[in-house]
């Protein structure tokens, strides 16, 4: 069987196409103007996460329709359909962003649910949005049919005064603005200039982090992230992935045969080298999760640890996505960690191929400093650190890249919740040197885990960067920069340490040893744990307390069903 013909009597859309019980299902799809020829060929799933919330997905329609016509070229029967995003951008700084982490989950399942119903053979997803991403990539391993994943690529950056600048600006500028280092009418250009056309956040924050991952797992073609969202080439990739998913089919390559632990430890490499977003030590264990496979922030920042810092990225560095498309892409940094022993070269990619036969005539560019070569890093481990402690025996997590100060200590001042840390950073009730702590903003305390950009954000605006840090149990946007400590588990909503604390009690963060602490004994801990109550939900119905009941830890990727180590039967098989 070749990619020009099929055999359907193994691929899921049999159960809908084929035999003499099935006309009335035949019937539907002659209703929409299909062919006999057409009703007969393997089925291709094109989701879309396309919607009218944010330039990150704006463009997405517009390539799905692309990736049909190569579906379409290659024998195939495209059938695209849609699902949610929730945009972080436009949902940071208020009650909007505990829907973000939860979107991850609900686009993985109503992925599913649309594929299972409708017994598609293959699965092609298009994502631009934080979550969108790695919530994709996870219906595809759950899947297990035949994927390839198209990111919708970056947004160009924009201008002000001269000097590029993106969204991460505007975030820094409210800060600005309320010490009276910006004007107002600077702050009103600043925003109309600084997401200049569709695309996602154009620096190394979550959408291109998990972009990179896609790559480095080896689900998307290569080079295929890189491209900005407004460049025609995006038309290329969308064409070659509707024809190449087609030979996966005839191939009956899995994305459970691409997705091992050696790929996992590739993409977390690739995060470390490129400075990457902190919650992808949330995402990769969740997509671990689904193809079976024990992978938890642990293992995550074990790989952070040995894996050199090489790329020259915003937020910490001062590059953005387009650049590093233009100097190579992701092969580019993939190559040179291959070269100097950091990545796995063995594992299979949607090519067909290893990741070291698709990275064999990769040649290094030297005309360039976006990216050092593996032996000359910028640093010698990994932009993004893993820490534990007896404040954070689960772990926590913290972004280094573009740090000098790796170890601070101070007194903590406690809030038990994003906004009134906020209000005391925008009205600079606090004091230099201190510890901010937000918490009961964990998967199952917020609901939904909420990222911190805005009061980050506002934060450095106001110089603070690196005079004081915070931690919460919360997260923080890739566009975060400074001490700034995300993922403490246990939650303060299970009783973990971080909810025991008082203001003033000491903490240490060591980014060098991967240590955070509080200066109590076990025994203190231990006496105020008998007074500590649990709060009452935030929610009592609709589906963030759903959410809640279901979610597990940071830890292990806030994960909301058992994954692929206890299913019965894969979809692909059916």
């Amino acid at each position: 069987m070749d990619a020009k013909t099929f055999n359907k009597s193994r691929l899921p859309s049999r159960h809908v196409t084929e035999g003499p019980e099935r006309a009335p299902h035949r019937s539907y799809l002659y209703a929409m103007g299909l062919t006999t020829q057409q009703i007969h060929q393997p089925l291709v799933g094109v989701a879309s996460c396309w919607n009218e919330a944010a330039p990150c997905n704006i463009s997405l329609m517009r390539q799905a329709q692309v990736v049909k016509k190569g579906v379409a070229a290659a024998n195939g029967t495209p059938r695209e359909f849609c699902t949610i995003t929730v945009t972080d951008g436009i949902a940071m700084g208020h009650e909007g962003m505990k829907s973000s982490l939860v979107s991850r989950d609900c686009i993985a399942d109503s992925v599913e649910l649309t594929m299972r119903g409708h017994c598609y053979d293959a699965l092609i997803g298009l994502a631009g949005c934080d979550k969108s991403l790695p919530g994709m990539m996870m219906a595809m391993v759950r899947l297990n049919v035949p994927s390839i994943f198209i990111y919708g690529g970056s947004i160009l950056p924009g201008t002000f005064k001269g000097k590029p600048v993106t969204v991460q600006d505007v975030f820094e500028a409210v800060g600005m603005h309320s010490v009276g280092n910006m004007s107002a009418d600077d702050l009103d250009e600043l925003e109309r200039h600084a997401c200049p056309s569709a695309g996602s956040c154009g620096a190394q924050f979550t959408a291109n982090t998990m972009a990179c991952v896609a790559e480095a797992l080896g689900i998307a073609l290569p080079y295929s992230t890189g491209a900005p969202a407004p460049f025609e080439l995006r038309d290329a990739f969308a064409a070659l992935a509707g024809e190449k998913v087609m030979e996966l089919i005839a191939r009956n390559i899995r994305p459970r045969d691409i997705v091992t632990r050696k790929s996992l430890e590739n993409a977390a490499a690739v995060v470390a080298a490129t400075g990457g977003s902190t919650n992808a030590g949330l995402h990769l264990p969740a997509i671990a999760n689904e193809a079976g496979i024990d992978f938890n922030l642990f293992d995550v920042a074990e790989i952070f640890k040995r894996t050199p810092y090489i790329a020259d990225l915003k937020p910490g560095g001062k590059y953005v996505a387009k650049d590093l498309y233009e100097v190579g892409g992701i092969p580019l940094v993939m190559k040179t960690l291959l070269d100097h022993g950091f990545l796995h070269g063995d594992c299979l990619t949607v090519t067909g191929r290893t990741m070291a036969e698709n990275l064999a005539k990769v040649a290094w560019n030297d005309e360039q400093d976006v990216v050092r070569p593996a032996n000359k890093p910028i640093t010698v481990n990994g932009g993004v650190v893993g820490l534990k402690g007896n404040l954070a025996p689960e772990g926590a997590i913290v972004k280094v890249a573009g740090m000098s100060e790796l170890r601070f200590s101070g007194p903590a001042r406690v809030f038990n919740c994003e906004e009134d840390c906020f209000a005391a950073v925008a009205s600079r009730a606090y004091k230099e040197g201190e510890v901010l702590v937000i918490r009961y903003e964990g998967p199952k305390g917020g609901p939904g885990m909420r990222e911190m950009l805005s009061t980050t954000a506002a934060l450095y605006g106001q110089g603070m960067g690196g005079k004081l840090a915070l931690i919460t149990d919360g997260r923080f946007s890739g566009a975060t920069r400074g001490f700034c400590i995300g993922h403490v588990g246990p939650e303060a909503a299970v009783g973990g340490p971080i909810g025991l604390l008082k203001d003033g009690d000491i903490i240490d963060i060591d980014a060098i040893d991967g240590t955070l602490s509080v200066r109590l004994s076990d025994q203190e801990l231990a006496e105020r744990r008998k007074s500590w109550k649990q709060p009452p939900e935030n929610f009592g119905s609709g589906a963030l307390w759903k959410y809640a009941q279901q979610v597990g830890s940071a830890r292990d990727g806030a994960l909301t069903h058992p994954g692929a180590k206890h299913e019965k039967r894969c979809y692909a098989d059916v």
